[in-house]
């Protein structure tokens, strides 16, 4: 079975196209190769709840401003639901709380990270963040521009709330007549919100399933021995077995679509492939992480790039660690490699 998309032409600039009744889609640029994101707003007793906001800057500022003085005159706003703590979701959460006077809704893993990054962006320079790239034979020098990405994250943030109310797995979300189950999955980030309404079969998924592009999965320096592959194969598995397969899926980017369940086989099939790449390069030779890079990434990387690239790789290595398929070789000065088993 193929995806089938039921709209095949995205929202313009400061307008919204109606899903269903009561849950309106509309669409925010972004100033990277992935252009846009995608945010919704779900029609509650008192107004309008929004899941998501946007990377904060003067673009996507004016783009809410079109939005409020566009097709949301005179509505109320009842809060704002944030599925995770990357900057292109939570980045505009402070600007929006504060000038609608509304309440951020989101998991506690993705507030404490996002409070993390904004309150102490240094963190990720210390010398253990950086000994942990070298180790797997990051160059120095790129190492120390990939240790300063937090500050790169706070560049994309208004000043997130001090507060929250906490979404967790399981719960039911009344907004207006409607009650969505909240869902989260590990992987792409830590504990990220979903909402699903079985009674619609509608499926609001983040950026946990998206047609045509597979979201990063990422190891970071905080947790170095961290499996996030392995929980976001787990997160696919478990919407494949607890939601149907006719569910129409809205995520963080790109086209909403049907076709859940091959969506999610598709996503497992990918990083499989990537598994046996890995495999079959550490059969050759013992083989650092970073060296691994080219292996899976076919084309020259910047800094930027192969924070999220390298980051990528040992996603998939610690996965075949835990998984028996490889071994890591301690060398001479601390430095690791990897051997297929």
């Amino acid at each position: 079975m193929s995806l089938h998309h039921p709209f095949t032409t995205p929202p313009q600039p400061g307008d919204v196209i109606e899903v269903r009744p009561g849950i309106l889609w509309a669409r925010l640029a972004l100033p990277f190769q992935l252009d846009h994101v995608n945010i919704y707003f779900l029609q509650d007793n008192d107004g309008w709840m929004i899941v998501d906001g946007g990377i904060s800057n003067k673009q996507t500022r004016a783009a809410w401003e079109a939005l409020l003085n566009g097709p949301f005159a005179g509505e109320k706003f009842t809060g704002l639901i944030i599925t995770h703590h990357h900057p292109d979701h939570i980045g505009m959460a402070g600007w929006l709380c504060e000038k609608l006077d509304i309440p951020m809704l989101t998991s506690r893993t993705s507030f404490l990270s996002c409070m993390m990054f904004a309150h102490s962006p240094a963190v990720m320079e210390a010398t253990p963040y950086s000994e942990f790239y070298a180790r797997h034979g990051m160059a120095p020098e790129i190492a120390a521009l990939v240790s300063t990405q937090g500050h790169n994250y706070l560049r994309m943030l208004s000043t997130p709330p001090f507060t929250y109310r906490r979404l967790y797995h399981g719960m039911t979300l009344p907004i207006g007549d409607r009650k969505f189950q909240v869902l989260t999955g590990d992987g792409h980030c830590a504990e990220q919100v979903m909402l699903y309404l079985p009674e619609e079969k509608l499926f609001l998924a983040a950026d946990q399933v998206i047609e045509k592009i597979s979201p990063n999965v990422s190891v970071m320096a905080t947790e170095p021995e961290g499996n996030p592959l392995g929980g976001f194969i787990h997160s696919l598995n478990y919407l494949k077995r607890e939601l149907p397969e006719d569910v129409l899926v809205l995520s963080g980017h790109r086209l909403p679509f049907y076709g859940l369940h091959i969506r999610c086989t598709d996503l497992v099939a990918h990083h499989e492939e990537r598994c046996g790449m890995i495999h079959d390069a550490c059969r050759t030779r013992d083989i650092s992480a970073n060296d691994l890079i080219p292996v899976i990434f076919h084309r020259q990387l910047d800094p930027h790039q192969m924070s999220f690239a390298f980051s990528e790789v040992l996603a998939h290595v610690n996965f075949m660690v835990k998984r028996g398929q490889l071994e890591w070789i301690s060398e001479p000065g601390d430095r690791l490699t990897l051997r297929s088993l």
